[in-house]
């Protein structure tokens, strides 16, 4: 099957079910984990690009931060109402469950598909978009500058040596060096905060 209406069809899909969102889990969050994991798609030719594009299109569709799902209900609707069959919807379920950090934390992907969706996730949530993405959900969820900036050393600072392909891990040392800078500045502008 040609996966090209559906991936166009899954882009609609997103903007119509993150419009409202907008504490960096939104609509342009997806495009850009769907870009990273195309442009790390363009250097591993034996990946399934349309698994992968699916993939990251749908890997916040059911993501228990925002939705009350199980099974991957809103992906598996949308993909059965694009006429996908089950066993390549599960194939993309598949890659989807294996995205979240904090439920697959030290675990690599069973399948190149999944590793390449997880370091494309990975890559949006550091380096300068990161930085962004943090702090807007901080402020989305009643968190303080302070309670934001501990979750860099919770979760975002370990990303760097959690990537699978190699492509990713090359992108990642960038965005991490950028992080660990942002932070120097940061402890250093509010130093005498603690004073």
């Amino acid at each position: 099957m040609s996966f090209d209406p559906v991936i166009e069809a899954a882009k609609v899909y997103i903007e119509e079910l993150f419009a409202s969102n907008a504490g960096g889990h939104d609509a342009a969050h997806t495009l850009r984990v769907y870009r990273n994991a195309m442009a790390l798609a363009d250097c591993l030719p034996d990946c399934d690009r349309g698994i992968a594009a699916l993939a990251a299109l749908l890997h916040d569709a059911d993501d228990h931060k925002l939705f009350d799902t199980k099974d991957n209900a809103n992906a598996r609707a949308f993909l059965e109402g694009q006429g996908v069959p089950q066993k390549t919807a599960d194939r993309i379920c598949e890659a989807v469950n294996s995205v979240s950090f904090s439920q697959n934390r030290g675990r690599r992907p069973r399948t190149l598909e999944g590793q390449i969706v997880q370091d494309a996730d990975r890559l949006d949530a550091i380096g300068a978009v990161g930085i962004a993405r943090t702090f807007a959900y901080g402020g989305e969820h009643g968190r303080s500058l302070e309670e934001s900036v501990a979750h860099f050393h919770e979760k975002l600072l370990l990303l760097k040596d959690e990537m699978n392909t190699e492509a990713a891990k090359r992108l990642a040392e960038r965005r991490h060096a950028f992080m660990e800078e942002f932070l120097r500045e940061y402890a250093e502008e509010t130093r005498e905060d603690s004073k």
